[in-house]
């Protein structure tokens, strides 16, 4: 039993972190030191707002840290880094500020939002009302003046910006302003793209007027599994009294750990790196449409984020796609939505994303065998092990 558990995770790194080029937008790699933090003891104590329990005064001194620098890196009042995932964030920001009855206004899953704040997810969990986003499929945004517009008839009590496909910025001042004339709590989900955010090359939502920034820790940005929150005071207050204990107990202190150090290397490394991200995302975008593959937006410049986006005419055809693709090991998810953030942090570059496109090329357009596509997917793989953009220890 013991054997057959290790052979299955030494089986899935050498297939997927050595011989793979991995795409999947919602997903980072680690670098060693952070990545080693993730079985540090910590992973073993507790420690409580409250101060319960004993022998806890270096990992406080570790959170207290990790704050400081998260507040620094965002330019926010007040950072936590307690939330378990993006998701568990979205809770903690709706249930600080929304309550049974209360409408939430943000873009629909069907339009590229996030599922988890959609119809199914959490309003249905906490008894909210939805409403969607004006939403523009020809440029891939909100539509802002008709959003304006429905904000002031329908009068939402909460409004979440961002987006689980997010190709480019949202319009945050206005659309703050317009949740602020009706007295409406607005949160911006930046899970997708907090490490294009933390290195300032997509849009910087707390100076644009919005009280919270909050998501993931592991897509665009480089960090371990988790979730983090940014606010402002009055924001951040309220949700970091909603968070202990009713939706965090503990708070995984190996992770918080491993989060800290991982925003500090986004601190010294984070432009160099999302500029990178971004200049790879158009590369590949550009490379794609050459290979006369359906890549979305070409007439708005295709992206300004991590990722890319390729229509095949609907879910079902897509997966047939990423199916193809992983038989080449080039990995994906179903929607082909494409991110830049991984091979970015491997050291990819502009010549790279030539090589990916035409790996892409030959399975779907040439009808090339992925079997025979294979051996060139990892021959590149293997050039590129090492995370780059982090500190030398």
């Amino acid at each position: 039993m013991i054997s057959d558990i290790l052979n299955l995770v030494k089986k899935h790194e050498i297939w997927r972190e050595r011989e793979c080029i991995n795409l999947i937008s919602s997903e980072n790699v680690m670098s060693n030191q952070v990545r080693s933090l993730l079985s540090s003891k910590l992973a073993q104590r507790y420690t409580a707002p409250d101060h319960f329990y004993m022998g806890t005064r270096f990992i406080d001194e570790i959170e207290e840290y990790g704050e400081k620098i998260a507040k620094r890196l965002f330019q926010a009042k007040i950072a936590d880094l307690r939330p378990l995932s993006g998701h568990i964030a979205d809770l903690i920001f709706l249930a600080s500020f929304a309550k049974k009855g209360d409408t939430l206004m943000c873009v629909s899953a069907d339009d590229g939002g996030y599922p988890g704040i959609w119809k199914k997810g959490l309003p249905k969990l906490l008894g909210i009302k939805i409403e969607a986003f004006p939403f523009s499929k020809d440029k891939m945004n909100i539509q802002l003046e008709a959003a304006t517009e429905i904000i002031e008839q329908l009068r939402p009590n909460i409004i979440i910006l961002g987006a689980s496909l997010f190709l480019f910025p949202h319009p945050v001042q206005k659309i703050t302003k317009a949740a602020r004339a009706i007295g409406a709590h607005l949160g911006y989900d930046g899970s997708h793209v907090m490490g294009l955010i933390a290195g300032g090359q997509f849009q910087s939502p707390l100076r644009e007027g919005a009280p919270a920034l909050f998501g993931s820790t592991h897509k665009s940005f480089f960090g371990p599994q988790g979730g983090i929150m940014l606010a402002d005071k009055d924001y951040g207050t309220v949700m970091k009294e909603k968070i202990h204990p009713s939706i965090v107990d503990n708070a995984h202190w190996n992770r918080i750990a491993s989060l800290t150090l991982a925003l500090a290397e986004m601190r010294k490394f984070g432009e160099t790196y999302a500029k990178q991200v971004i200049r790879n995302a158009y590369a590949l975008a550009r490379a794609l449409s050459d290979h006369k593959l359906p890549v979305v937006g070409s007439t708005l410049g295709f992206t300004k984020s991590h990722q890319i986006l390729m229509d095949f005419g609907g879910y079902k055809q897509g997966r047939k796609i990423a199916e193809l693709l992983e038989r080449g090991n080039i990995i994906v998810d179903c929607g082909i939505r494409l991110g830049t953030s991984e091979i970015t942090r491997l050291g990819m570059k502009e010549n790279e994303m030539e090589q990916i496109a035409e790996l892409l090329k030959q399975i779907v357009i040439d009808k090339k065998g992925p079997d025979q596509v294979r051996l060139d997917t990892k021959k590149l793989a293997e050039e590129f092990q090492d995370p780059e953009y982090c500190f030398s220890l």
